[in-house]
């Protein structure tokens, strides 16, 4: 398409969009159609965050403060946005009016497509050839002379505001963007996939931040005072053995596979820094992982660090989960010699009760090497290292790392420092980057496509494939620990989540699952706001076909649910026809003393809105049983609930105190023997459930995606339906993995269905 018919396609859109052009307000103020999320009460959601406008009281009102929201307000004083983002990497849009601006902003926001141009017409579409639509854009329509043959790229712009020295870049870019106009952006404490409206000399911009450069660690101790982090250069003989605590160098790998020497920087003459140069480099690494789906995507994000950024190999063949975190011994290999890895990860969990203890249990064999004398690098990661912090290194101090979740893209990095005789503690909060200060990139390097510049992953799958889409949660029920250990909600772009599929496809992967603690509320932390149903939509119209064939996610709240998610289910192509819509309880006090923000009669109304729109769908539910002060009359409301809906998947828990939660502190805490015969009870009728669920399939041909070999039975082959549930027929698994194969269901079991294939 060329410019000009581009230029005039937006002075046709109508002017329905009702834009509010008369005055220079950022985007999102003028695109209000993107900025109608739900908004409960503050005493039901953490969306309200500082002034209930709705008091009553006559002669004041009051004030009522939540938790941080937003990705930068949660950063403590002594690690401000900043101090810490040291640059952003650009992309821009030039128009010459405000009034173009939002127009061409919101023909971005709507894929391309008008305002109400539902059915997608090719008269009033953009015409695209790929996801990225801004860059389209800028190529077509904007008239800056140095940008638009670049696709709008401009590359890494410094932040004027950073007190860290600065480079010359942004005189390079003066032609292009004014200091004013940098100053501006900076201001907003963007993050990636935010979208920023700016006037500049030469008009107006729009400009797209597609990743932050953050580096944690300088040549000194860069830890402020009041900081959770803590970077210890040099390292304390370890009590009891006398022994320097030693750890393997990690050596960055450079773009063209070269190593890069990192002992650069060791030149203290000390007796640490003489015995660094004479340990070897690290070759092995182990990981042992325990919890959940995110745990579980953290963990392949771990290993691609450290085989994509370090070289490393991993000790075992099959490197997977240990639910346990216990290493165990075994009395008839004690006189053989075990290889041991040059770096222990421990990627934890906190939900469950005991979490800690685990952690500790692990750690005892590998601390006892380090006192040896051995060269180990130990690192705990994970939402227990996230939740315990620095009094992990006072309990262990032979731990080299304590690595929250939200510093993952950063492990290279601190590995090296680890390398070098380091002892670091990095749980503050943090801003999520694609890539950060990764040793992989150089930042005057440049990239076509957001996910040029991702943390590497090593899948664990070859069909199916976890893909992080949002980080944390804002929700603070009074059960749950994840907003103290996984922070607050940080949406990926749009752009980097379809790159990320683009490179499944082209591996040849056929399932994504999106992965969020609160998946609804996707987008709610960007600027301009997107949604959960606008990424399903993306998604949907974006990957190729004849590669991806179907998308499923986790988690819902029922509390942001909404009919556009419904409708994106039952009616896109490639959107698995399955809910999880976790209610945790029955009863509206108990769901109240929970803080879920919602009440029997609403969640049903949803589950009837499901049953009505996308019959056939699959609705997976979690349940907590023996909540704090939840009597048999309020548990039997949660029976009655599993009664009306009757789950696909139920998954069962009972309630335990965790740290940092404030139903721990309650005294109405439920008895264990209670517990125990509640969620027995449950469980009976979740199998009951299921069981019927499963008989609906019985003599219905399935199209199923054939994942595994059957592991009980060498001859047959285990795959999904689309709405999640396993189907175990005979087949060759070298022959049929990755094919959708048509299974005629013979038999129906309580989690699962027996099949045999139909020949076409």
């Amino acid at each position: 398409m060329c410019r000009l018919t581009c230029l005039s396609i937006l002075l046709l859109i109508p002017a329905a969009f009702s834009f509010q052009s008369s005055t220079k307000k950022s985007v999102h103020i003028t695109c209000s159609k993107f900025n109608s999320a739900i908004t409960p009460p503050i005493t039901s959601t953490s969306l309200q965050s500082t002034v209930d406008e709705t008091a009553t009281d006559t002669t004041t009102k009051t004030k009522k403060t939540w938790f941080p929201i937003r990705p930068a307000d949660a950063l403590s004083p002594s690690n401000d946005y900043n101090s810490l983002v040291n640059s952003a990497y650009l992309r821009h849009i030039l128009v010459e009016t405000e009034e173009m601006a939002d127009l061409v902003m919101n023909l971005y926001l709507n894929g391309g497509k008008s305002e109400g141009d539902d059915d997608g017409a090719a008269q009033s579409s953009y015409e695209r050839t790929d996801g990225d639509v801004f860059s389209r854009l800028a190529t077509d329509v904007s008239t800056c002379p140095f940008t638009r043959e670049d696709s709008g790229e401009i590359g890494w712009v410094d932040n004027p505001l950073n007190n860290r020295e600065k480079s010359d870049l942004n005189d390079v870019y003066a032609d292009i963007l004014s200091s004013e106009a940098i100053e501006d952006l900076f201001s907003r404490r963007v993050k990636g996939g935010d979208v920023i409206k700016v006037e500049g000399k030469e008009g107006w911009h729009l400009i797209r931040v597609d990743d932050l450069f953050i580096k944690l660690v300088g040549d000194t101790d860069t830890t402020a005072d009041g900081s959770k982090n803590r970077i210890n250069k040099v390292r304390p003989k370890l009590k009891g053995s006398g022994q320097i605590p030693l750890s393997p160098v990690f050596q960055k790998i450079g773009t063209d596979a070269d190593i890069i020497d990192s002992n650069d920087g060791i030149d203290n003459d000390d007796e640490q820094s003489k015995m660094i140069y004479s340990v070897p480099n690290a070759k092995h690494y182990q990981i042992l992982t325990s919890g959940c789906q995110m745990n579980v995507a953290d963990s392949e994000r771990i290993m691609g660090v450290l085989e994509g950024e370090l070289g490393l190999t991993a000790l075992d063949a099959i490197n997977t989960a240990d639910p346990t975190l216990i290493t165990t011994s075994n009395k008839k290999s004690k006189n053989k010699k075990k290889p041991t890895p040059d770096i222990l990860l421990l990627n934890t969990c906190t939900i469950r009760d005991h979490a800690e203890q685990k952690v500790y249990d692990a750690l005892g064999p590998y601390t006892a090497m380090k006192r040896a004398g051995k060269p180990l690098a130990i690192v705990v990661a994970g939402c227990v290292a996230q939740q315990e912090g620095e009094a992990l290194l006072r309990r262990f101090p032979e731990i080299d790392l304590v690595l929250g979740p939200q510093y993952i893209p950063w492990l290279g990095e601190l590995l090296v420092e680890v390398g070098k005789g380091s002892q670091l503690c990095m749980t503050e909060s943090m801003i999520w980057s694609e890539k950060g200060g990764s040793l992989a990139i150089d930042k005057d390097s440049s990239r076509e496509k957001d996910g040029d510049w991702m943390t590497p992953i090593k899948r664990g799958h070859s069909v199916r494939a976890w893909v992080n889409v949002i980080y944390g949660c804002n929700e603070h029920c009074t059960y749950c620990v994840v907003p103290s250990v996984r922070g607050v909600e940080q949406s990926r772009s749009m752009e980097a989540i379809l790159q990320e599929c683009l490179q499944l496809a082209a591996s040849g992967y056929k399932e994504v699952t999106l992965l969020g603690q609160n998946i609804d509320a996707y987008g709610r932390d960007m600027i301009p706001k997107r949604t959960f149903a606008d990424l399903l939509h993306y998604l949907n119209d974006n990957l190729p076909p004849n590669t991806i064939s179907r998308i499923r996610y986790v988690t819902s709240h029922p509390r942001y649910f909404s009919e556009r998610v419904i409708d994106a289910v039952a009616n896109l192509d490639k959107v698995c026809e399955c809910f999880h819509m976790p209610f945790q309880a029955g009863d509206d006090e108990v769901l109240r003393g929970m803080r879920r923000g919602y009440t029997f009669d609403s969640y049903m109304k949803i589950i009837q809105k499901i049953r009505a729109k996308a019959p056939d769908a699959s609705i997976c539910g979690d349940v907590i049983v023996g909540f704090p002060g939840e009597t048999e009359e309020a548990f039997q409301r949660t029976l009655d609930l599993m009664e009306e809906v009757k789950f696909d998947n139920l998954n069962t828990f009972a309630y335990s105190p965790r740290p940092n939660t404030e139903a721990a502190n309650w005294e109405n805490q439920i008895p264990p023997e209670v517990q125990s015969e509640r969620l027995q009870r449950v469980q009976a009728l979740a199998a009951k459930h299921a069981l019927e669920r499963s008989e609906r399939y019985v003599g219905k041909v399935i199209e199923v995606l054939v994942e595994d070999r059957n592991p009980k039975n060498g001859g047959e082959v285990m795959g999904r339906t689309r709405q999640g549930r396993q189907v175990f027929f005979e087949g060759d698994i070298d022959e049929l993995k990755g094919e959708l194969v048509n299974v005629e269901i013979t038999e129906a079991r309580t989690w699962s269905l027996v099949g045999g294939s139909i020949q076409d």
